[in-house]
């Protein structure tokens, strides 16, 4: 069931970013060009959704359990840290350059678009180089317990 569940959930975003065009690379980087030509329908859809998701957010913090009845955990974390910051630069970078994020891309791949091939590899690149980084940073105990 929770298999079924998430993949309406995904056909419905995926129709979303369809439906107003943001899987469109053009379309964000129109929204990014305030030099230019400027597109403010990215603009339409964040201030659209943040009201939606406020308030799904209010009632499932107030339910504490998922529609299924498992766990339901929300974020808690509050600190804006180097790594949230670092990690945020990063993201807007690649979102500026490429003007695709991690959902539209997957629809240009999963539409057999090469946009789509390339940005998802090269966001799995950036997943292992973080991947090697973190480990780096927090290495495992190797000490064995007898």
């Amino acid at each position: 069931m929770n298999v079924l569940l998430a993949l309406l959930a995904g056909l419905v975003f995926g129709t979303g970013l369809i439906v107003s065009g943001m899987f469109n690379p053009a379309k964000v980087l129109g929204f990014l060009d305030l030099a230019g030509r400027w597109d403010p329908s990215l603009a339409v859809v964040m201030v659209t959704a943040i009201p939606v998701a406020a308030i799904a957010f209010l009632i499932a913090g107030r339910r504490g359990r998922t529609l299924l009845g498992g766990a339901l955990r929300l974020p808690t974390a509050r600190d804006v840290d180097a790594p949230l910051v670092l990690g945020s630069l990063v993201f807007g970078a690649g979102w500026g350059l490429a003007g695709l994020c991690p959902a539209p891309g997957l629809l240009l791949l999963g539409a057999g678009r090469v946009e789509g091939v390339w940005f998802v590899a090269a966001m799995l690149v950036g997943m292992g180089v973080h991947a090697i980084v973190e480990r780096w940073r927090h290495p495992v105990s190797t000490v064995r317990q007898s």
